[in-house]
């Protein structure tokens, strides 16, 4: 079974996401508080995707995040926000999340951005074989890492994907929109900008100088280039 993790202290809301992920076949493992998320994580290290809503009683959704992402980047984790909460959505982008969705939202909606995380954290992917060098990186498409100057990078699965799709096409502007088609895919429901916010937490991982990033370059009113 496909195993996804639901953490939301409304239980109205959160029986509401729970059936219409079983109806879509997964297996659902609910959490009321952060802790309770942790823990459960914990049992259950088969979970690919996890939605984490932000306001809780005890520790909040961003520092959920930011603990799963201390020791797991292949995870996939989407981030359930208000609609009037714009500033929590980059601040949960930053913090590791992969995507979010804003509530109120649509069955159709929430199941097609877990199916997409789903398969961008490997659960639905072919796996290849196979090395992109381009000094100083090397992107493992086998193992799905990434190093540079021979030290690994931890990427979350979606930042790997920006990778390869970056490596992929050295020299070449990509539109944001040719990004979110190729990364989260052409179902994708969401906003441009997170491709703008992965993109930021991508090069305070690889660049020598976050002010005047060198390998992933602005293309501005476009979109981005990756080359040196």
């Amino acid at each position: 079974m496909k195993k996804v993790m639901v953490l939301e202290d409304e239980s109205s809301i959160r029986s509401f996401i729970v059936i219409n992920l079983r109806r879509a076949g997964y297996d659902v493992i609910e959490a009321e508080t952060g802790e309770e998320a942790l823990d459960k994580l914990k049992e259950n290290p088969d979970t690919r995707v996890a939605l984490l809503d932000i306001m809780l009683p005890g520790i909040d959704g961003f520092e959920v995040c930011r603990r799963i992402r201390a020791t797991n980047t292949k995870i996939g984790i989407i981030m359930l926000t208000a609609r009037s909460q714009e500033m929590d959505k980059v601040t949960g982008l930053m913090t590791g999340a992969d995507d979010y969705v804003t509530k109120p939202f649509s069955p159709a909606e929430l199941t097609a951005r877990v199916d997409a995380l789903f398969r961008r954290a490997g659960g639905e992917e072919i796996p290849q074989t196979g090395e992109i060098r381009q000094d100083p990186f090397l992107l493992n498409t086998r193992n799905r890492t990434l190093e540079k100057n021979g030290q690994r990078i931890k990427l979350t699965q979606v930042e790997y994907s920006i990778m390869k799709v970056f490596m992929e096409n050295p020299g070449k502007a990509l539109s944001r929109e040719e990004i979110l088609d190729m990364v989260w895919g052409r179902d994708y429901f969401g906003e441009l900008k997170i491709v703008d916010v992965n993109i930021r937490r991508l090069r305070l991982k690889i660049e020598d100088n976050v002010q005047n990033p060198t390998y992933i370059t602005t293309v501005w009113g476009y979109g981005y280039k990756w080359g040196f």
